[in-house]
């Protein structure tokens, strides 16, 4: 009995804990940090059962914890959680917490519990959310020029629960570039004024971050308007405008109209420019040559080029410096020491009381402080004596022409130099000047505007001498009262087109059309302009002024204003355009001001043209064609053809036109036939054309010892007709075994240049006449060219000695290892004479060799048929056969006697006639062995 009551009497403490705790537990983890740690107390300790501590019990309404014991004797716990904290669902949780020991026994009877202790757990946040905006995007509007603190607010916000995890602490802007800040509560400014013409609207992307510094997920877009603020200026206008060469006229602001904020107005005044100094002569012109630009235009002939291009003909400009890459104007720059005599031989020796003198002109201010004369064109003495006769020349920024008369023609006091003082003079920009002398009158015209003298001063004549004067361009020429002769008051700026034309004076119209521009402005649909719309025009049409007093009219109006170049290759590149407004208001000269618009219209680069002349290398005819009063046409079956890219072609031959191929009429400016080797000598031969070849065309022709030149603007077909219609003669063609010729031609004075067509003319010497019935004795003077003439002089020699065409056989038996070569030779004489004698029947034939060939009967040997394709192919190789093979007979028959040769002729002509009695010629094939 007294064991059982110790037993019982063990457990009669309580265990002891803290009466609160506090404890951390960092979220998605299950370890809680208490403050102060979980232990309980037992007074009984070290009893067994009633000292120690077997658990503890915590009570809450659905807290997420469990308490377990450690260590029993020393009463040690650990509070964990026993499902995951999210502090994003709950943040702190208390509930309340007691200790039990073990009780009495290992029943646990009896057991005891501690008094009830509160624990408060904090839930610790991990950043485990980006930022999110609150909208998918925001939208701002500002007006232009103004400065704002704020011009909207973006906000964002995190999911985190911590005050560091779900805090925004920046925005950023992530588009670079972008004249926009933006604060840390996302207040968005702009940083510089907006301008409305520079840019309607802005889109920036914005990002935020917590204070974690974790960047958001998604940035957000802010589209943020530009609203202009109302202000008078034009608008709907592009600032490049780009032209497609050949399109006509193509419109410049199609949708432009004028912004005058609401204001009445009283009219409005625009003026549109066109800037083309840069190109060419101060605009897109014609860049023909200045006879063919003449011709054009209508101007008299008789003009005298006094600066053309350097050529073995014209070679007194070779020394000068040129500026040709301008679209191939050919442009002289005199910088002070240059200058060049005109040869005798072309200057006008009579200029009489009425003469034209024109030039394009560039000059500037004269540099230094003593302004010397600077001379254009000069006529002076050439020796002895140092009198100006005529010149023209600058002096301060004034144009003077000088005119001396001979006693011969006055003996009075008269008009000698005229004076003009003009703002073009020394602008440094081209311009056409034309002196129009009717003595004692003379005009001046500037870009066809009239300008009368401001000053003439009177002189008296020059007495007569037998001194020969020097005409001089760029300079003149002091030949007298010095040692040595020189050039003087030399020329600074550029000519271009030094014209003289004596005896005539020139029109208005011809005037204007050779210093037109091709390019300019243009009002499109003018019936459609309203009735109080005026407009007009600078001559040039590079200034357009409109006035109206409604601005729907004048809108209207400045949406017709169109760019136009009717150049057919236009020179590519910018053109500048500046509009320049001045609006009134009623009771005001001027109420508002219209910013002035700079555009410029973009030239794109035409299609180039490619010029090819086709034909025969080589043509043979006998000397006896050579001596006829018409001579030989070496270009009779030369062709010129025009290619253009990409898929343009033009055959100036035939008018078919093919599925696909645009057929284009373009003009050529010039043919050039040259000689080449030893120059034409005018006492044995000459190249030359009839007038009547180039009646009704707009062509004209010179020619000289090195060659000819056809020239004028006119279409390909004209010029192929006149070249076909070029002959050359030498009426002693003994020496002479061949000429050889170069033609060459220009599109727009040698912009596009054809490609070099060398001719041979190869003469035959004692060619047989046509009498013979064998066709291997066919005329040559009809024949195409061909590879071997000198089988056929062979052959012909032969039969002039009287041979019957049997004796042919015998020699064709006689040769049988070279019989191949003799059926070829006779097979591609015979397609020659046939196609040869349809050509020349166009012709006109000498008298005294024309022969009827009505009655003409050819039987042609089957076998020629049937070999035609097989010699057609072997032709080329055959070639330097037939050559070799009859080569040898050529020195000793071309020894012989011009007389021999006119006894031959005269035979020929005699059984030619027999043939023509009988009613017909024919070539008996059946003679002929093969």
């Amino acid at each position: 009995m007294k064991h059982f009551s110790i037993f019982f009497s063990v457990n009669k403490h309580k265990p002891w804990i803290e009466t609160s705790y506090h404890g951390v537990i960092t979220e998605n983890m299950d370890t809680v940090l208490l403050d102060p740690p979980l232990v309980a107390l037992d007074k009984d300790a070290p009893v067994p059962y009633a000292g120690e501590i077997c658990a503890f019990n915590i009570y809450g309404q659905d807290a997420p914890f469990e308490a377990v014991v450690l260590n029993r004797t020393s009463g040690e716990g650990v509070l964990r959680a026993s499902t995951p904290v999210d502090c994003e669902i709950q943040k702190e949780y208390t509930f309340i917490i007691q200790a039990y020991d073990c009780g009495a026994g290992p029943s646990g009877a009896d057991w005891k519990k501690s008094h009830k202790a509160v624990v408060h757990i904090q839930v610790d946040d991990v950043n485990e959310f980006s930022p999110l905006f609150r909208e998918p995007l925001y939208k701002a509007s500002v007006t232009e020029g103004k400065i704002y603190d704020s011009i909207l607010q973006v906000e964002a916000w995190d999911q985190d629960c911590s005050p560091q995890y779900s805090q925004i602490c920046n925005y950023e802007i992530v588009t670079a570039g972008t004249p926009f800040a933006i604060d840390r509560n996302g207040n968005i400014r702009n940083t510089e004024r907006l301008s409305y013409d520079k840019q309607q609207s802005y889109e920036i992307m914005v990002t935020a971050f917590d204070c974690g510094q974790k960047r958001a997920k998604e940035d957000v877009p802010v589209h943020i308007e530009v609203k202009p603020v109302c202000k008078p200026g034009w608008q709907g206008w592009n600032k490049r405008v780009d032209y497609e060469p050949g399109t006509g006229s193509k419109q410049l602001f199609p949708k432009m109209h004028l912004e005058t904020c609401g204001g009445p107005l009283s009219g409005v005044k625009a003026m549109v420019e066109l800037q083309t100094n840069h190109i060419g002569k101060g605009c897109d012109r014609e860049t023909y040559s200045e006879k063919s630009l003449q011709k054009l235009c209508g101007a008299a002939s008789g003009s005298t080029d006094l600066l053309p291009a350097p050529s073995p003909s014209t070679n007194w400009t070779a020394s000068l410096l040129t500026d040709s890459g301008r679209d191939s104007d050919l442009i002289y720059r005199f910088d002070g020491r240059q200058a060049a005599n005109v040869p005798d031989h072309v200057v006008p020796q009579n200029l009489t009381d009425q003469f034209t003198l024109a030039t394009w002109m560039k000059h500037g201010p004269t540099p230094g402080l003593r302004a010397e004369k600077e001379t254009l064109l000069c006529n002076s003495d050439k020796t002895e004596m140092n009198r100006h006769h005529y010149s023209l020349y600058v002096h301060n920024c004034r144009l003077v022409f000088l005119l001396r008369r001979d006693f011969t023609q006055v003996d009075t006091f008269r008009p000698a130099e005229f004076h003009w003082k003009l703002e073009q003079i020394c602008d440094k920009e081209w311009h056409y000047y034309v002196i129009n002398v009717e003595f004692p009158a003379v005009t001046l015209f500037v870009d066809g505007v009239t300008y009368e003298p401001y000053l003439v001063t009177d002189d008296w004549p020059i007495h007569a001498s037998k001194i020969d004067t020097q005409l001089t361009v760029g300079a003149c020429w002091q030949g007298g009262e010095i040692a040595t002769p020189r050039f003087t008051q030399y020329f600074h700026g550029s000519l271009s087109g030094l014209t003289i034309r004596p005896g005539r004076i020139e029109t208005q119209k011809v005037i204007s059309c050779l210093q037109a521009c091709k390019e300019g402005l243009d009002i499109n649909s003018l019936e459609s302009l309203a009735k109080d719309i005026k407009f007009h025009f600078n001559p040039a049409q590079s200034v357009l002024v409109v006035e109206g007093e409604d601005v729907d009219s004048i809108n209207t109006a400045m949406t017709k204003v169109s760019y136009i170049n009717s150049r057919q290759f236009p020179t590519p590149g910018l053109r500048r355009l500046h509009i320049t407004t001045t609006v009134q208001c009623f009771g005001e000269d001027t109420c508002l001001s219209i910013p002035d618009i700079k555009a410029v219209v973009m030239v794109l680069q035409p299609s180039e043209p490619q010029i090819t002349i086709t034909g025969s290398n080589r043509l043979v005819r006998p000397a006896g064609d050579l001596r006829g009063p018409l001579g030989v046409a070496p270009f009779k079956d030369s062709r010129i053809s025009d290619h253009f890219t990409p898929c343009l072609f033009v055959d100036i031959v035939s008018s078919d036109q093919r599925p696909g191929v645009m057929e284009l009429m373009h003009n050529l400016d010039y043919c050039d036939v040259l000689v080449i080797g030893d120059e034409l000598n005018p006492e044995r031969e000459s190249l030359e054309i009839h007038h009547s070849a180039l009646l009704g065309k707009h062509l004209d022709a010179t020619n000289s010892t090195s060659g000819i030149s056809i020239y004028g603007v006119d279409s390909m077909a004209h010029y192929e007709q006149a070249l076909r219609q070029v002959r050359y003669r030498n009426w002693r063609p003994a020496a002479l075994s061949e000429r050889r010729f170069r033609l060459t031609c220009s599109e727009l004075n040698g912009r596009y240049t054809s490609n070099e067509f060398n001719l041979e003319v190869s003469v035959l010497h004692h060619s047989a006449p046509v009498e013979h019935v064998n066709h291997m004795a066919a005329q040559p003077q009809y024949m195409r060219p061909v590879h071997h003439p000198l089988m056929i002089h062979t052959i012909n020699s032969h039969m002039s000695a009287g041979a019957p065409p049997a004796a042919t056989v015998v020699i064709v038996v006689c040769i049988a290892a070279l019989v191949v070569i003799v059926v070829i030779g006779v097979y591609r004489i015979h397609a020659t004479h046939q196609e040869g004698s349809r050509e020349d029947e166009d012709e006109v034939k000498e008298p005294e060799a024309e022969w009827d060939n009505s009655a003409l009967t050819i039987t042609v040997n089957p076998m020629e048929a049937a070999a035609g394709e097989e010699v057609r192919a072997e032709e080329h190789e055959e070639e330097e056969e037939d050559e070799e093979l009859v080569g040898g007979g050529t020195s000793a028959e071309s020894d012989n006697s011009d007389e021999e040769e006119r006894e031959d002729d005269s035979g020929g002509r005699k059984d030619v006639e027999e043939r023509k009695q009988k009613g017909k010629l024919e070539w008996d094939s059946s003679s002929m062995a093969y």
